[in-house]
């Protein structure tokens, strides 16, 4: 368990930076420009994912339950999953969807750790997971008071909307089929 907290700490303390203090990653980037923060950044956040999915994995094997979720639950969370990938994919090609939402990403990432919350009841799912979620709602809560910064896309267009669902619902598919079992080990539907 001590691995999962680790890269928690580690993955969300660089992905906090700008919700804590703005004004210090600013100056940080100044100093040592744009390609050195991007790095250091980088490594860190790479490494804390590398801990984090190690710990779990780790914690997995034997878990401490906190609660068992019923089976209505999971079905539930595979409806909340569902807008996860077309979110994800809008967020880097702006269209409609990315105009109303705001921030795909964060919704994104606020739909995915709340239905593995619903679906999953062990310690190291609420760690994890509760992690993604409580960081998602400060990071929405914090652009409030941030300056906005572009990040890089392709330019806005009809089609995107049609990419991202399209795209996305693909992805949805293909891990509901295939890649969650082979990339965590746990199908996410029960066969």
């Amino acid at each position: 368990m001590s691995l999962l907290i680790a890269g928690v700490v580690l993955f969300f303390a660089v992905h906090s930076i700008s919700i804590v203090n703005e004004p210090w990653r600013h100056r940080m980037v100044e100093q040592h420009g744009k390609l050195r923060f991007k790095a250091v950044y980088s490594l860190i956040a790479l490494a804390g994912l590398v801990l984090m999915i190690k710990g779990y994995g780790m914690a997995r094997l034997d878990p401490t339950i906190i609660y068992t979720p019923p089976a209505w639950l999971g079905h539930l969370a595979m409806i909340l999953l569902l807008p996860v990938f077309p979110l994800l994919v809008a967020t880097y090609f702006p269209g409609r969807i990315s105009r109303a939402v705001k921030n795909p990403m964060l919704i994104a990432v606020k739909l995915w750790a709340l239905g593995h919350l619903l679906a999953n009841g062990a310690l190291a799912d609420v760690i994890l997971f509760g992690s993604f979620l409580a960081w998602a709602v400060a990071d929405r809560i914090s652009l409030k008071f941030r300056s906005p910064q572009s990040h890089p896309a392709i330019p806005e267009g009809s089609a995107n909307d049609a990419i991202a669902v399209i795209t996305g619902l693909g992805l949805y598919l293909a891990f509901v089929l295939w890649l969650h079992q082979w990339l965590i080990g746990v199908p996410p539907v029960a066969v």
